[in-house]
């Protein structure tokens, strides 16, 4: 194995261990496969180098609270994505564009309050990768809505349970439809 180091975002130092030939992470799950995870991802580490801008006075306050929102668009991303039916994952999606509004939510307040030197453009490069996040997650959102061309109900018309019930409003007698 070979041992390479990367530098990201926010500064740190990254150990890439790496087999010769091979990829440093092979995906295991559906979700590591999914491009907007893999995109939430990017925009998490952007959004760690920014926070670690921030002054001292906001570590455990609005540093720690976009940290935590950010880092919550990916876990809602992941634990939406295994096992679910498409109205649990789109639910998961749904909590994951939250956090990503409360992350706009703090640059609002870092670009009022002037944390972060105006000659670098970090805020708004994380702004817009943060709106390709939310682009993604609202099209993922959609696309789980959307019917399956070709597939229709087993039941062409809905039946009452009970014998004998009329199935439908339309076969009501008018007297019935007409009541209060």
């Amino acid at each position: 194995m070979e041992d390479l180091r990367r530098k990201t975002d926010d500064g740190r130092q990254k150990n890439l261990n790496i087999a010769r030939g091979r990829k440093a992470r092979t995906p295991t799950y559906k979700f590591q496969r999914l491009e907007v995870y893999n995109l939430a991802l990017d925009y998490l580490d952007k959004v760690y180098g920014l926070s670690r801008k921030l002054p001292a006075s906001e570590q455990f306050n609005l540093q720690s609270q976009l940290q935590r929102a950010a880092t919550s668009i990916v876990l809602n991303i992941a634990e939406g994505s295994t096992g679910q039916t498409d109205g649990e994952q789109n639910r998961f999606l749904g909590l994951a564009l939250r956090s990503y509004l409360e992350t706009m939510a703090c640059f609002d307040i870092i670009e009022r309050r002037a944390y972060v030197d105006g000659s670098s453009d970090m805020l708004g490069e994380t702004r817009e990768l943060g709106h390709q996040l939310f682009i993604k997650l609202q099209a993922f959102r959609k696309a789980l809505k959307a019917p399956v061309p070709g597939l229709q109900s087993p039941v062409s018309s809905p039946r009452s349970p009970v014998p004998g019930a009329p199935s439908s409003v339309s076969s009501l007698p008018s007297s019935v439809e007409a009541s209060p």
